[in-house]
C-alpha cells in the first residue's frame, strides 16, 4: 500500500501496488490476484491502512475476488463508528475466515458485529523463537544497572510518563535502577508533533530528578537487536493510557523472550498475563506502579518465576506454531466449499430490520417535518419545505394502509395543516419556510406542486375518515387548473401518478382522465423528441429521480391501456436498467448528473433516486406479474441496505433514519427527511409486494390439498414476528 502523495522502495517479492486512496487501484488489484495462481487471498485489516472513510475501500476489493478470503483483524472496537462497523460486518460476510488474537475479539466480533462463531478463529499474534537466544548477547550495555523497559513506537497513549512518574520512588529504593524507551517516535506523531512527547518525557525526567535513570534508545531496530535487548530485561513495563486495545504485538514479543510483564490492565494485556505471567497496575497509576517495581526489584525468585511462566506460554506463539495453525485452517478452506456470501438479508421481508418512524418523529414538529439534520439531530436552521410534507404525507397513509403502522396516521393532520398553509389563493403552493414561519419564496416549484398532488390522489382514494376525503378534494380541485401547464417533466410525472390514484376512486371522471391523457402524451412527445437508439430517454441527462418518468407512465397504462404509453415505459424503464444495474447491483446516477455523451457520476448517488427504481418496478411487477421484475425490485431496495457501490448500508439501525447519499469515498451521515422517507417508502413498496405474494400464494393453497396448511401457518408466523 503506498500512502497518500508517497512512493516506497518494496523489495522485489512485492508485485503490485494499491495507491491508498484511489478507488479504481483496488479494482484493478482484484483482478491482478484473481488472474494469480493463489488459492487464498489473506487480509491483514487495520482501518489506517487503506483508503476511504475507516479503509472503506478494502471492501471494493474483497467484492470482487474469486477465491476464498481470510482477514486477520488487528483493531475490533468495541464502540465504532457507522462506518467501521458495518466494514467489518461486510467483510465477515466477505470472508471465510476472521481470525483475531485475544477471546475478547472473539467476543465482540461475535456480539457487536454479528459474525457467525463458526467464521472466527483465534490465534495468537506471532513472535520470534526467542529459545535460542543467549542471555547477555544484547547489543545494548548497561553494566551495573537493573534495566527495565518499554519499546514501540512512542506516543502520548503510551503513557511513559506514569513510568518517569514513579522512578523517583524506585529509584530511591534502587538506585541502579534504568529505564530505557525504545523506539523512535511513530511517524504520524513526528509528522504533525515533531518530538514534542519526547522533549516532555525528558523534562519532566528532569524535573523527577532521575535523568540519570533514563535512556532513550532513539531508532526502528532489527528484530535480533531487539530480541537480544528483550532477553536481557529485568522488568517489562507496558504502561498505556487506554483500556481498548484488543491486540498488543509489543507485550506479545516480551510474552515470547519470556520477560518479567508488568501493565496497566489494557484488553490484551489482561488475557496474557493470566495465571501469574505477569503483574498489573491502574491505567496512570503511578504510585502503584513503584510499589510493583520495588517488589519485583527485591524480591529475584519472583521475578524469575514469573518470567518462567512467560516463556513457557510464549513457547505457543512462535511463528512456526501460529504458522502450523494458519496452515491447519487454511487447507480445511481450500478443500471445503465456499460459504456463500450472504444475500439473504436484502431478500427476505423477514429480515428486514422492524419498521420504525422514530425518525420521522424525530423530525416533526407542530408545523411539519424539518427538511435536514445534522446527523440524526434535526436541523431546525434550515426549516420546511413542502417537497417533504407532500413525501411524509404519503408516508404515514401508505403505512396506515397496510397496516404496518396504524398509529403513523396522526401525523398526518400535522402534514396536511403544513400543506394547506403552503397553498396560495391561485391554487399554487409556496415551498420553503423558516424555523420562524416565515415564506422563503413567491411560488414553489413545480416539482414540489406535483408531489404534493400525488399525495392528495392518493389521500383521495385511501383517505381514513370523510374529513380528509374532503379536505383532499378541496386542495386537489383548488389545484387543478394548473395541470395542464406545468412544463417541468418530473412533475407532470408526479401529478400524473396523483390523478391515476384519484381515477381508482373515480374511474368515471371524465375530466381528470382527459388531464391524465393530454399530460401522458405530453411526456411521451418529450420522449420522442429527446430519444434514439442509442438514448432511449426523455432528456439529454440522467439526474435526480429518474425512476419517476417511467413509473409515471407505468401508471398510467394501468389505467388507459393505451399501447404507445406501454412501450415507452418499457423502452426507458429497460433504458435506465442498463445504465444503473451494470455491476450486479444499483449504480444510481451521482449529482454531478449523467450527460448523453459523458460519463455517469457515482460520487452523491441520493435515497430519492433509489425510491423511485423500487416504486418502479414495483409498479411493473403489478402490471405484468413478472417475477423478473419482483427481484429487481428487492435489489433495488438492498441499495439501502448495503448492497450498492461501497457495500455500506445507507439505514441506520441506530437513529431510524436514513443517510443523505452515498459518496466517492464515505457515506453522508446526515438524514434528512427526504433520504428517511425515501427509505420508508420503498420499504413500505417491498412490504405490499411481499404481502400481495402472500394472498396469492394463500389463494393457491386454500385450493390445494389440507396437508400444505402448515406453509401457510409458517409464513403467517414470519410476518407476525416482522410486525
Amino acid at each position: 500500500m503506498d500512502d497518500k502523495g508517497q512512493q516506497y522502495a518494496y523489495p522485489e517479492i512485492v508485485k503490485h501496488v494499491i495507491r491508498q486512496d484511489e478507488i479504481m487501484d483496488y479494482t484493478i488489484a482484484a483482478d491482478f490476484i484473481n488472474n494469480s495462481k493463489a488459492d487464498i487471498c489473506i487480509v491483514q485489516h487495520e482501518f489506517g491502512i487503506y483508503g476511504g472513510e475507516s479503509g472503506l475501500f478494502l471492501l471494493t476489493l474483497l467484492n470482487q475476488l474469486k477465491m476464498p478470503v481470510v482477514t486477520t483483524i488487528h483493531t475490533v472496537l468495541k464502540t465504532p463508528s457507522f462506518h467501521e462497523k458495518h466494514i467489518i460486518k461486510k467483510i465477515g460476510e466477505l470472508s471465510q475466515k476472521m481470525v483475531v488474537m485475544s477471546k475478547l475479539a472473539v467476543n465482540f466480533l461475535s456480539n457487536i458485529y454479528q459474525i457467525p462463531l463458526e467464521k472466527i478463529s483465534l490465534i495468537h499474534h506471532g513472535v520470534p523463537d526467542f529459545s535460542a537466544v543467549k542471555r547477555g548477547a544484547s547489543a545494548f550495555k548497561y553494566p551495573g544497572r537493573r534495566v527495565l523497559s518499554t519499546f514501540g513506537f512512542l506516543g502520548r497513549s503510551k503513557g511513559i510518563e506514569t513510568v518517569i512518574n514513579a522512578l523517583p520512588a524506585v529509584v530511591a529504593a534502587h538506585p541502579d535502577a534504568l529505564y530505557v524507551v525504545l523506539g523512535q517516535t511513530h511517524p504520524n506523531v513526528k509528522k504533525y508533533c515533531g518530538e514534542e512527547y519526547r522533549d516532555y518525557l525528558n523534562n519532566l525526567a528532569h524535573k523527577n530528578g532521575v535523568s540519570g535513570n533514563v535512556i532513550f534508545e532513539d531508532g526502528f531496530f532489527e528484530e535480533d537487536v531487539l530480541k537480544g535487548f528483550l532477553v536481557d530485561l529485568d522488568i517489562y513495563i507496558t504502561p498505556y493510557l487506554n483500556e481498548a486495545q484488543i491486540t498488543s504485538g509489543t507485550i506479545s514479543y516480551a510474552i515470547g523472550a519470556g520477560a518479567c510483564i508488568v501493565s496497566t490492565p489494557f484488553w490484551h494485556a489482561k488475557e496474557l498475563l493470566a495465571d501469574g505471567r505477569g503483574k498489573t497496575f491502574d491505567f496512570g497509576d503511578s504510585d502503584g506502579l513503584a510499589d510493583i517495581l520495588c517488589k519485583l526489584l527485591n524480591n529475584p525468585g519472583e521475578v524469575n518465576d514469573i518470567k518462567q511462566a512467560s516463556f513457557e506460554y510464549g513457547k505457543e506463539m512462535y511463528w512456526s506454531k501460529i504458522g502450523q495453525h494458519y496452515k491447519k485452517m487454511l487447507d480445511k478452506i481450500v478443500t471445503s466449499p465456499l460459504i456463500a456470501v450472504t444475500e439473504t438479508r436484502y431478500r427476505k421481508i423477514s429480515s428486514l430490520p422492524r419498521f420504525n418512524m422514530d425518525h420521522i418523529k424525530r423530525l416533526t414538529d407542530d408545523t411539519g417535518i424539518l427538511e435536514h439534520a445534522n446527523y440524526s439531530v434535526p436541523d431546525y436552521k434550515e426549516g420546511y419545505c413542502l417537497d417533504d410534507n407532500a413525501r411524509a404525507l404519503l408516508l404515514v397513509l401508505t403505512a396506515y394502509e397496510l397496516g404496518i403502522d396504524k398509529n403513523s396516521i396522526t401525523l398526518a393532520d400535522t402534514y396536511l395543516r403544513y400543506i394547506k398553509l403552503m397553498q396560495k389563493e391561485n391554487g399554487l403552493f409556496h415551498n420553503d419556510m423558516s424555523y420562524d414561519k416565515q415564506f422563503l419564496d413567491e411560488t414553489g416549484s413545480e416539482d414540489s406542486f406535483g408531489r404534493t398532488i400525488w399525495a392528495m390522489g392518493h389521500l383521495i382514494r385511501i383517505a381514513p375518515n370523510d374529513s380528509h376525503f374532503q379536505f383532499a378534494k378541496d386542495l386537489f380541485f383548488h389545484s387543478f387548473p394548473h395541470f395542464e401547464n406545468v412544463q417541468s417533466i418530473r412533475a407532470i410525472a408526479n401529478i400524473m401518478i396523483g390523478l391515476c390514484n384519484f381515477l381508482k376512486r373515480y374511474p368515471d371522471n371524465e375530466r381528470v382522465m382527459h388531464v391524465l391523457n393530454i399530460l401522458t402524451n405530453k411526456l411521451i412527445r418529450q420522449y420522442n423528441d429527446e430519444s434514439n437508439a442509442q438514448w432511449k430517454w426523455f432528456e439529454p441527462i440522467l439526474c435526480y429521480d429518474n425512476a419517476i418518468l417511467p413509473l409515471s407512465l407505468w401508471h398510467s397504462y394501468s389505467i388507459t391501456r393505451n399501447k404507445e404509453t406501454y412501450t415507452v415505459a418499457l423502452e426507458s424503464t429497460q433504458f435506465l436498467d442498463s445504465e444503473t444495474c451494470k455491476k450486479g447491483h444499483l449504480s444510481l446516477v451521482g449529482n454531478a448528473w449523467y450527460h448523453k455523451d459523458g460519463e455517469m457520476p457515482v460520487s452523491g448517488q441520493q435515497p430519492i433516486n433509489a425510491m423511485a427504481m423500487v416504486m418502479m418496478y414495483k409498479k411493473i411487477f403489478d402490471v405484468t406479474k413478472q417475477e423478473k421484475y419482483h427481484k429487481k425490485m428487492l435489489t433495488a431496495f438492498s441499495w439501502f441496505m448495503g448492497n450498492n457501490d461501497l457495500q455500506i448500508p445507507l439505514f441506520d439501525e441506530e437513529s431510524k433514519g436514513c443517510c443523505d447519499g452515498l459518496e466517492q469515498n464515505c457515506v453522508n451521515r446526515n438524514q434528512g427527511a427526504e433520504s428517511t422517507i425515501s427509505y420508508h417508502l420503498s420499504y413500505l413498496a417491498v412490504w405490499a409486494a411481499e404481502l400481495e405474494i402472500e394472498s396469492s400464494q394463500q389463494n393457491s393453497l386454500s385450493r390445494a390439498p389440507a396437508v400444505t396448511s402448515n406453509v401457510v401457518t409458517l409464513h403467517k408466523q414470519q410476518v407476525a414476528k416482522v410486525r
